[in-house]
């Protein structure tokens, strides 16, 4: 006991609580907002990544450390989810900045690119795309993929396996002339 009646290592707990969150903060606050410029308007990505932030302060106890990144990501797409309820339909159509040197350099090819990428992506299912996107967008794979998903390792692999193979078919329709 201190001499103003409180626990002596009520301040400690604290003070670690709060070094947990800043260091959750300082290390996944850029990733979730790049998660939602991905998915919606960017102008609101700030504000959702804050949401979830906070939502994790709120719920730290409920947050597995070492494992933070998959739990803000599960608590970002319910988060994304109720501010499409609330406000209106965000874009999730775009996409990630990445192809081979040859595309990235000619603008009208990698145009062409962006838009078959688009149309394959879209006529995957929603969970198919949801997948595809959490692993090639924010790199989740494995456990975390699963920890997101909320399945199995396994359960997770076979599913990226499966979305992957569908947007393979997806893409090698759209090519067939």
């Amino acid at each position: 006991m201190t001499a103003e009646g409180g626990r002596a290592d009520g301040g400690a707990a604290e003070r670690d609580e709060i070094a947990w969150y800043t260091a959750v903060v300082q290390t996944h606050a850029s990733a979730l907002v790049k998660y939602f410029a991905r998915r919606g308007p960017r102008q609101d990505a700030e504000d959702l990544a804050a949401d979830v932030l906070a939502t994790a302060w709120r719920r730290r106890a409920d947050v597995p450390r070492g494992e933070e990144l998959p739990w803000l990501y599960r608590t970002a797409e319910l988060t994304l989810a109720n501010a499409r309820r609330k406000h209106h339909d965000l874009a999730v159509d775009m996409v990630p900045e990445r192809g081979t040197g040859r595309v990235r350099d000619d603008p009208e090819l990698s145009a062409l690119f962006d838009d078959e990428l688009r149309g394959a992506l879209a006529s995957v299912g929603e969970r198919d795309r949801r997948i595809l996107l959490l692993h090639a967008w924010e790199g989740l794979d494995g456990d975390e993929l699963a920890a997101v998903l909320g399945i199995t390792r396994s359960g997770a692999d076979a599913a990226l396996s499966r979305a992957r193979s569908r947007l393979r078919a997806a893409w090698g329709r759209r090519l067939e002339f």
